[in-house]
């Protein structure tokens, strides 16, 4: 029995749905994994979307044969013009029906660019590898293995802390180049163990881990191992150990290199463990897609918690400062407004403190190309922020702000950053070396500063890795710098045979406290700046 579309209920569907639609073809519907679990919607090999029974029938019924009165026939009676029209409706919007724009049996690519900062190049597709490793992965999930992770991370912590005095040293002292090259290693091959346990936790449960690679998060290196399909798992306990698999591999790791370090005092390995311990805290942060996140996510069961927090809050700070009338994407969690917040708030900081801070030294290096690469990044960053600022103006303004107010928002917030710009004072403290030239003691800086100045204060520490303890004091004599060499050890804690020398700008100093070594570290307080030449001096010397 067919059931005939009149002219007011073909009004219901949309126009632009095709008379006979279909899936897209790179879109699947998945049966619930197990009792309990849901029906899942996957498109491509990265997004899992969660229907209703009644959804995925839908979907399996759309194979371009059959019209809308022919699915709604075939549906049942449930399935009103209206119904259709709204299911189809959402369909189309989620760019889950065949537009004809997506190749058949296309792949994920082996690039891709994923909003706002994050650029991932695939390497590899795990899935076979973990299913040929099974039988291993097996049986290091047994309850042996298991208790003695256990024991290994608990003791990690102890074992440093009863090597104490050779963690402080390696800390607070410069390393050859061989345990920097060793720590590095050891930290990239963690770095893979850390995905491959995603996808292996994964693998155990049934799932399929899609593909895996390196990426640039927020400027920062990394590797990911896609292990969306977690989402047809029926249990939120399996996707979570799924997302921590990672961390508690690093911390096994990091405990067995301070297990082993305690009867050597190894520099190489108190400083790895210290650096793997370190990674595996930070990557339990929940304010970006990293580990913790994804935990959380699947421990309260709701997908896309952190976009949707942050419209939420974005939408908050708008109705404050704008008015208008707005819609909570998720109104039943009381923080998810200070949570969003949090997540809008730390990757500014990623970029803005750790990334530049990471590549600010290897770029000014390069002289004017590197001040412009800076340049460039700055005002990518400026151009973000300004245009997620002219976004909410327009959400304001089309949810009923009053224009009035909005202008005078704009003025206020202009006068308060030009006067925050320009009056609020910041400490300006230039980083170099000393070192002994000729009997002489010198500041070197990698490039000439003008905030050098005669009788500027200059703190002498010892070059260490993360510690850098006051060995000594002195005065600029002189502001006016003279192009020599140092060794590259001055500038950069590292202990080498034979000097690496590189061209820096000296300045002669006037001891006031004679240090105990004959070369490290040096601070200039150079005074307080305003804020905005402070971000310029800070980020950009060679502009400013």
């Amino acid at each position: 029995m067919s059931v005939k579309l009149g002219r007011k209920e073909r009004e219901v569907l949309d126009p632009s749905i095709p008379a006979r639609p279909r899936l897209a073809d790179d879109v699947q519907v998945h049966e619930p994994a197990q009792e309990g679990a849901p029906w899942i919607i996957q498109r491509g090999s990265g997004r899992y979307l969660r229907v209703g029974a009644d959804m995925a029938r839908l979907g399996r019924a759309l194979d371009g044969d059959r019209d809308h009165s022919e699915l709604m026939s075939d549906l049942g009676p449930k399935w009103t013009p209206q119904a259709l029209g709204y299911a189809l409706g959402e369909l189309q919007r989620m760019h889950l029906l065949d537009d004809g724009t997506r190749g058949r049996g296309r792949g994920a690519p082996w690039v891709k660019y994923v909003p706002p900062l994050t650029l991932q190049i695939t390497l590899l597709r795990p899935a076979r590898l973990l299913a040929w490793c099974a039988p291993l992965l097996s049986a290091l999930a047994g309850r042996f293995w298991t208790m003695l992770a256990v024991v290994i991370a608990l003791a990690g912590p102890v074992s440093l802390a009863l090597n104490g005095g050779a963690l402080a040293l390696a800390l607070g002292s410069p390393l050859p180049l061989d345990v920097y090259a060793g720590v590095a290693a050891g930290t990239y091959l963690v770095m893979v163990l850390h995905e491959l346990s995603h996808g292996a936790v994964l693998s155990h449960y049934g799932g399929r881990p899609s593909r895996m690679g390196v990426m640039l998060l927020y400027l920062l290196p990394a590797f990911f191992c896609d292990v969306s399909d977690g989402w047809r798992l029926g249990h939120k306990e399996q996707r979570v150990r799924v997302a921590l698999a990672g961390i508690a591999t690093q911390i096994v790791v990091a405990g067995a290199a301070a297990l082993a370090a305690l009867p050597t005092g190894s520099e190489a390995l108190l400083v790895f463990s210290v650096v793997t311990y370190a990674s595996g805290l930070l990557n339990l942060l929940p304010f970006v897609k990293l580990d913790g996140y994804l935990a959380l996510m699947s421990h309260l069961d709701i997908s896309d918690l952190r976009k949707r927090a942050m419209i939420d809050a974005r939408r908050f700070v708008t109705k404050l400062l704008f008015g208008g009338s707005y819609q909570a994407e998720l109104p039943g969690l009381r923080w998810a407004v200070p949570y969003g917040l949090a997540c809008l708030v730390f990757p500014v900081y990623l970029v803005g403190v750790l990334a530049l801070s990471l590549w600010g030294e290897l770029l000014r290096g390069l002289g004017v190309a590197g001040t412009l690469a800076m340049l460039v990044v700055v005002l990518l960053l400026l151009g973000r922020l300004a245009f997620g600022f002219l976004l909410r103006v327009h959400e304001a303004r089309t949810s009923g702000a009053s224009p009035w107010r909005i202008g005078a928002v704009i003025a206020a917030l202009a006068a308060g950053l030009t006067a925050l710009l320009t009056t609020v004072q910041v400490p300006y403290v230039i980083s170099g070396g000393y070192h002994y030239q000729q009997g002489r003691l010198e500041l070197v800086v990698p490039g000439g500063n003008g905030a050098i100045a005669p009788g500027t204060e200059v703190r002498l520490l010892r070059n260490g890795v993360v510690l850098r303890p006051r060995v000594g004091s002195a005065v600029v004599a002189s502001g006016t710098a003279s192009s020599t060499t140092a060794p590259v050890s001055v500038l950069l804690p590292i202990r080498t045979e034979q000097d690496l020398p590189m061209t820096v700008s000296a300045y002669p100093l006037t001891v006031r406290e004679t240090p105990a070594e004959r070369s490290g570290a040096a601070r200039v307080d150079a005074g307080a700046l305003p804020l905005g030449e402070w971000l310029v001096a800070t980020y950009l010397p060679g502009a400013w």
